[in-house]
């Protein structure tokens, strides 16, 4: 069985366990929630532990190979600009469906009484407290981290992505035996750390399992009934996004198969929808790509370390439908400045407090403050909070992966798409 069959049958199997379990549920004597727990972080922190070691090895693979200094510069402008078109795209689909549905309408009132705060409100407040727009410069100095280790340990992709882009570009002008003997051994951990990256893929249907099962039990579906119009909105806004937006781009500016690059990157979208993690999901993502989709490493080294960083397709939709179902809630009247202020703000949060816990949060309660709402008022949409992220994780991953396959046949590179799709779930040993 292929391993995005696995994957699949893992959440479907996760689902009916969560199901029928409560969070004090107990099986011979052990409680079960825990047990899924205990699965799904092993997993994510399985993955995570590779993240680091391989990215920064595989942007400094690529970059001896990157060609010249003109090449580079090119990429990363080109880079830059797709992900802030595409995050502006997004924001726009949001904006025109949450307009057409208009969720925080029930009867023709204000949804606002009806829907009450969720009881997280609060804890959700303290979590965010004292972050806001300012984070963005926070950013910034990610780039450039003081101490590499504590970047590392901390996860700062940023700072970590800028230092290997440096030290490949001089690995790769430094001469004679000490440069070729370093090349050699960073091409060596690049491929050792590939290998340990494909036995902990093979546990990816187990990882998933726990996750998902994990997230049923304390969830369920009954939450989503007394929002179930806002989170259809986000659920339509996001597939229009990701199925028609997107392919369409693969389609007529890549001219190839858009199915044939879903195809090769189920593993990783179904990873990513169970862990809600684009960190986590990296490691898999940069295999799909490479492997299956055809991209070169040189491309999908520096594009894809940066998108899950920075590019967060789904995020920036979900921001702007959640602000403007808010502000239908209470009432607010909503002019084509104001959706203006809302679609300009998503896009600058999405980017800025990409990298900051509890990201999606502060962003929405940025754009709450940029147009007068209390940011009490997310207690409005935190019953659903949890499952969207799944879903927003899944399009920012697909996101990035459509960026990689375009930016690689803008470079040139023909095999994208085209050659044979390699397996995932073969022995890597």
């Amino acid at each position: 069985m292929k391993l995005h069959h696995q994957i699949f049958l893992a959440m479907v199997l996760g689902g009916l366990a969560g199901a029928v379990t409560s969070e004090g549920t107990r099986l011979l004597g052990l409680p079960l929630l825990p047990a899924y727990d205990l699965v799904g972080e092993l997993f994510i922190n399985a993955l995570k532990m590779v993240v680091v070691p391989l990215i920064t090895t595989a942007i400094i693979s690529g970059m001896i190979n990157v060609g010249d200094d003109d090449n580079l510069g090119r990429l990363g402008a080109k880079t830059v600009v797709f992900y802030l078109a595409t995050s502006l795209i997004a924001i726009l689909v949001g904006l025109v469906v949450v307009n057409l549905i208009v969720p925080g309408v029930i009867d023709g009132q204000p949804a606002k009484d009806l829907l009450g705060l969720a009881k997280e409100t609060d804890q959700a407040l303290q979590s965010i407290e004292g972050r806001g727009a300012a984070d963005f410069t926070e950013i910034l100095r990610q780039l450039l981290p003081p101490n590499l280790f504590q970047a590392a340990a901390e996860t700062q992709m940023l700072g970590l992505i800028v230092f290997s882009l440096f030290f490949g570009y001089f690995l790769r002008t430094l001469g004679g035996a000490p440069g070729e003997h370093l090349r050699q051994t960073v091409e060596g951990i690049y491929q050792v750390v590939l290998r340990i990256t494909m036995v902990i893929i093979r546990f990816a249907p187990l990882g998933v399992f726990g996750l998902i099962a994990a997230t049923v039990t304390r969830t369920g579906l009954d939450a989503v009934e007394p929002l179930a119009l806002f989170f259809i909105t986000v659920l339509l806004a996001l597939g229009l996004h990701m199925f028609v937006v997107m392919p369409l781009l693969i389609r007529f500016l890549a001219k190839r198969s858009p199915w044939r690059h879903l195809q090769a990157m189920t593993p990783a979208l179904l990873t990513a929808f169970s862990s809600a993690s684009s960190a986590a999901t990296l490691p898999l993502s940069m295999e799909c790509v490479e492997k299956r989709s055809g991209v070169s490493n040189r491309t999908a080294s520096f594009v894809l370390p940066l998108g899950a960083t920075v590019n967060m397709d789904g995020t920036a939709l979900y921001e702007c439908v959640a602000a403007i179902f808010i502000a239908q809630a209470y009432g607010l009247d909503l002019s084509l400045t104001t959706q203006f202020v809302i679609v300009l703000t998503a896009l600058l949060t999405s980017i800025g407090v990409a990298s900051i816990p509890a990201a999606s949060l502060v962003a929405i309660t940025v754009i709450l403050g940029v147009i007068g709402l209390p940011a009490e008022a997310i207690g409005l949409i935190l019953v659903t909070d949890r499952l969207l992220d799944m879903c927003r994780t899944a399009v920012n991953v697909w996101g990035d992966s459509v960026g990689a396959v375009l930016l690689a046949r803008s470079e040139g590179e023909e095999d994208v798409l085209r050659s044979p799709m390699r397996e995932l779930d073969a022995d890597p040993l």
